[in-house]
Parts: C-alpha cells; structure tokens; sequence
C-alpha cells in the first residue's frame, strides 16, 4: 500500500470539497462501543430500520468492528464547515451533503486507482431516495459507505485516537470519514 498515493488523492484540488484533517491509524486503535450504536435505537436522525447502513440493517456491532479490525491500515479523515451561526441547521445539513459528496469522490478515485477500500461516513446512506431495506438487496453495495456511529464506532474517541479535531471552533461543523485499507 502506497500512503502517499492515497494522500494524494485525499488532497487533489479537483475533489468537490476539501479535506481539512487527516490520520493514518491501526484499525485495532478505533474505539468501538456498544453505547454508540445504541444511541442509533433512539432513532433521532430517522433512519433506524430504514436502509441498509443503519441499524438493524447493517449487521451486529461486534461483527462490523471485528470485520474493520480484520484491515491493515485506517485513514481518518475530516470536513470542516463554516455555518452562518451555530444555530445554523440549513447549513449542517448542506455541509453533510457536501462531505458525502466527498466520500464519494474519494471512493471513485481510490477504485479508479485500483486501491482496495472500505469507507466508514458520517451518517446514514444518502444514495436512493427511497432505500431497499429490508424487502430488497442494495441497489449499489459497490457504492454504498456504512454509517461510522452504526457500526459502532465511538466518533469523539476516534478523534483523540489520532489526533484530529473534533470540534473546530464556533461556527463551524466538521464530519469525519475513515477508510479502511488492506
């Protein structure tokens, strides 16, 4: 695996967004904890039971994080945003979009490259207006990327792991994405 390869294509200015922080790690060092993904239950976002990438839907926590510590190499890397105010909802939401629209660009990238991947988003899929779950299989499995907090995956630890902010300063949102490499 070639890291600087990967970087470079994390750093390409033709992306549709930048990114503004990023850090190599082993994928034994994320933290995963069965609080994170219960917190999904609550089904604040809407999502609960509603796409393949989130719970129910996306497997039992344990496996995906032992499936995610089966990898050699983790990439974590952010999204910063700035908002008109920090009650600025219109803009969180946007700066989602933005991201995901990121993720995706990676992705495209890193397959055109030829580079094995798996990347972990912010969020639950956004892909299809209408998802499959659960009568149908996913209309795009090479494309979908899983929810990091549906996994299991502790977001605010993570950061600590590798040192990235979590929180940029006022007005601002960032997101996180992790990238899971052979």
């Amino acid at each position: 695996m070639n890291q600087q390869a990967i970087e470079t294509i994390l750093r390409d200015p033709s992306l549709p967004f930048a990114v503004h922080e990023l850090a190599w790690l082993s994928p034994s060092e994320v933290p995963f904890d069965a609080r994170v993904r219960e917190m999904c239950a609550s089904n604040r976002c809407g999502l609960y039971g509603k796409t393949w990438t989130c719970p129910p839907g996306v497997g039992e926590w344990e496996a995906l994080r032992d499936e995610c510590r089966s990898y050699a190499h983790a990439l974590v890397f952010t999204t910063k945003h700035v908002l008109d105010d920090d009650f600025d909802f219109e803009g969180i939401s946007q700066s989602g979009v933005l991201h995901k629209q990121l993720d995706r660009a990676i992705a495209d990238a890193l397959r055109a490259q030829g580079i094995s991947h798996h990347l972990y988003s912010a969020g639950g899929c956004s892909l299809c207006k209408t998802c499959t779950y659960p009568d149908a299989p996913c209309r795009f499995p090479e494309h979908v990327h899983r929810s990091m907090e549906a996994c299991g995956v502790d977001v605010g630890a993570l950061s600590r792991a590798c040192g990235l902010r979590y929180n940029n300063g006022p007005q601002t949102v960032t997101y996180f994405s992790m990238i899971l490499f052979p």
